[in-house]
């Protein structure tokens, strides 16, 4: 453990030398050359992000914690504890402006995110049970509720009579979600429900999957799956992540509506990457998430990541 210390404080002290020593030679502080020399998105904000953090100066620390109103007095500040001059390095503003907007957004997307996950779903509200509505409309427009408590439900793959009870592990997160992505892309959402329920004879004849009483379905329940993915978006997003992703793909600060879409995205991958693992029934649900889970983790180990969706909703914000 000493050694580990030590080991820890030598190589602080020394990167420290090695960061004054190139200063001296190229007459640029670190966050210069970060913004001079690597191109705008995920690589150049975070390595900014990591800069700061890692800054022995309190107040670079907390830069990147500051409010979205008080960047530019942030920017400011900066700017003259490391002693740039703005008008022989007017771009240096500009860039650092972009990424702080990034990493502030990133952390306050966070709190709304969390915010949504946290309020359960109250059968009592009439804005929660409209939204449940709606995305019954959305994806069974030519079937009518019979009932607010009815077997119906599961047809969209809820499980029981009242979907309430399967929105407690995402809370409302899990409802925005849903809606959003059969709302916005109804046609792919309800594809990728009808494919869910559609009969699996992979390897039995129709006679055969009838006569054993096999599950005939591809092997999962609509609704819980969303809940479910919305749950593995979650944690990319608190991890940090989806951090290649957003800062690759909002120019400013990410927002709600990104995340939203970036779950239309996953469940989009998810689905074609069950049919792919081809499983034998919904037992395998965890090792084809698990599967999934480190693929993504790993694309988004790539600087340049950004996972692109393939839906209407999602051009505006990947061509900004």
């Amino acid at each position: 453990m000493f050694v580990q210390v030590c080991l820890y404080f030598y190589c602080k002290c020394l990167w420290r030398c090695l960061k004054f020593v190139v200063r001296k030679l190229t007459g640029q502080c670190e966050l210069q050359r970060i913004c001079y020399n690597t191109k705008p998105g995920a690589a150049r904000t975070m390595k900014i992000e990591a800069s700061l953090k890692g800054s022995k100066s309190k107040r670079l620390q907390t830069s990147v914690s500051v409010q979205p109103d008080a960047i530019e007095k942030t920017i400011d500040d900066i700017m003259e504890l490391k002693r740039i001059n703005p008008d022989i390095n007017p771009q240096l503003g500009v860039s650092l402006q972009a990424c702080l907007l990034q990493i502030v957004g990133y952390r306050n997307l966070i709190a709304e995110v969390e915010k949504l996950r946290r309020e359960m779903y109250d059968s009592e509200n009439p804005q929660h049970e409209e939204m449940l509505l709606k995305l019954w409309k959305c994806l069974k427009p030519n079937s009518p509720l019979k009932a607010r408590i009815s077997k119906q439900w599961c047809e969209i793959g809820f499980q029981g009579d009242d979907p309430k009870t399967d929105f407690r592990g995402m809370g409302l997160l899990g409802l925005y979600n849903l809606v959003y992505f059969a709302e916005w892309d109804t046609e792919i959402a309800q594809q990728v429900l009808s494919d869910s329920l559609q009969p699996k004879y992979s390897q039995f004849s129709k006679a055969e999957w009838e006569k054993k009483k096999l599950d005939k379905a591809i092997g999962y329940s609509f609704a819980i799956v969303g809940i479910n993915i919305t749950d593995l978006a979650y944690n990319l997003l608190v991890s940090g992540a989806l951090k290649t992703h957003f800062y690759n793909v909002a120019p400013e600060a990410p927002t709600l509506t990104h995340f939203q879409q970036t779950f239309c995205y996953l469940m989009h991958e998810f689905h074609k990457f069950w049919i792919e693992e081809d499983p034998l029934d919904i037992m395998e649900f965890n090792r084809v998430r698990e599967k999934f889970h480190k693929r993504l983790l790993k694309q988004l180990q790539n600087p340049e990541m950004a996972l692109c969706p393939h839906f209407a909703a999602s051009e505006s914000l990947i061509n900004m």
